[in-house]
């Protein structure tokens, strides 16, 4: 089984506090998604971009979440618009060497 990075980039329209206020509050929830090992939250207040990186178990987890109820929530999330999502195969030989955490 291959482990799938997935990639998630949004605009948003909301204040940067407001944003993270409710992210920090959304995190024990994707906490929660199965197959996920870990994510990181990214922002870039210069550009209104926002998102996450997530590595998942494999590619029936990824699957999964992108038809959850999670991500489709996200996607509708007033705040957000122009919600990306991309799926990337993982190299583990090249990301040990770099110290990735797979």
């Amino acid at each position: 089984m291959a482990k799938k990075l997935l990639e998630v980039t949004a605009r948003y329209n909301a204040p940067e506090a407001q944003l993270a206020k409710a992210f920090l509050e959304l995190a024990p929830k994707f906490a929660a998604v199965k197959g996920l090992e870990w994510k990181v939250w990214k922002i870039n207040q210069e550009k209104k971009s926002c998102g996450g990186v997530y590595l998942f178990m494999d590619e029936a987890t990824v699957k999964a979440y992108l038809d959850s109820e999670l991500f489709a929530g996200v996607k509708k999330h007033p705040a957000l618009s122009d919600v990306r999502a991309e799926v990337f195969d993982v190299l583990p030989e090249h990301s040990k060497i770099t110290r990735a955490p797979i």
